[in-house]
């Protein structure tokens, strides 16, 4: 008998697949830490603009509290009925709602207020009577 075939004897066979994926997902999150890790936070932030430190500060505070979330999840505690739900309902909520309101008015077009005065007096522009009688040579129509 396998590693693997002693281990399928610890759970039903029908959560294999779905406990093959998580453990998965945490090598690629462990991956990940690691990587960030290895770059001072401070000098990770000097690189990166206010709203972009704002969008890791998140996803970190997220990322922990996700974590946590599974951690209580492992343990038989009901996440739902733990403060930790609160606090990630208030992440989404209000701090990241806050930074994509930030983000998205980068992201809008700026006003060019010279080429606005110029379309604005062009489309408003109305000749007056004596110009829409005359003829480019100055000669009066009928």
């Amino acid at each position: 008998m396998s590693e693997d075939d002693a281990h399928m004897e610890d759970y039903p066979t029908e959560i294999h697949d779905y406990l093959a994926a998580f453990e998965k997902s945490l090598g690629s999150v462990d991956e990940m830490l690691k990587t960030m890790m290895s770059v001072s936070r401070s000098e990770l932030l000097q690189k990166l603009e206010p709203l972009e430190q704002a969008k890791l500060d998140l996803v970190s505070v997220y990322t922990l509290n996700s974590m946590f979330w599974v951690y209580l999840a492992t343990q038989g505690i009901n996440p739902k009925e733990h403060p930790v739900k609160q606090e990630l309902a208030a992440l989404n909520r209000t701090y990241m709602n806050k930074v994509k309101e930030i983000a998205d008015k980068k992201k809008a077009s700026k006003l060019d207020k010279g080429a606005a005065s110029r379309f604005v007096r062009n489309a408003l522009w109305e000749p007056n009577a004596e110009n829409e009688h005359t003829t480019k040579k100055g000669k009066k129509r009928k």
